[in-house]
């Protein structure tokens, strides 16, 4: 049987060969944002349900919502809602065909993350 020579390849391409570029980071923050509005979501479904069910309830659901910690999700939940509302501006921009290049499209990936900070911020002013 004639023996085969084992031919060196490189590993599978990996995050220490590829070089961060906006439109990686944009998807992923698109991803990671749709799951912390989940949590944003499920603390405010639990706070409205404590309130329906009992005032002792509602105290502890409150000061967990009122703390730091809900401070924390409500204001990450705010800026996702922004991020997620601007990257769906930018797809749609992609799918009619515009800002498909790559100057173009990592304009918008900074347009988006640089505006959602910047509407979460106004919003928070707005409120207080």
């Amino acid at each position: 049987m004639a023996e085969t020579k084992r031919v060196e390849r490189p590993l599978s391409p990996h995050l220490q060969i590829y070089r961060w570029q906006v439109p990686m980071l944009t998807s992923i923050l698109t991803r990671i944002t749709g799951n912390g509005l989940i949590v944003g979501v499920l603390l405010a479904v639990w706070w409205l349900l404590a309130a329906a069910t009992s005032d002792d309830y509602f105290a502890v659901a409150n000061a967990v919502a009122t703390s730091w910690f809900g401070d924390l999700v409500f204001t990450g939940a705010l800026w996702a809602v922004w991020y997620h509302y601007l990257a769906g501006l930018r797809h749609l921009i992609y799918d009619a065909g515009k800002g498909l290049d790559i100057p173009t499209a990592e304009k918008l990936g900074w347009a988006c993350i640089i505006g959602s900070v910047v509407l979460t911020a106004i919003t928070i002013l707005l409120v207080q």
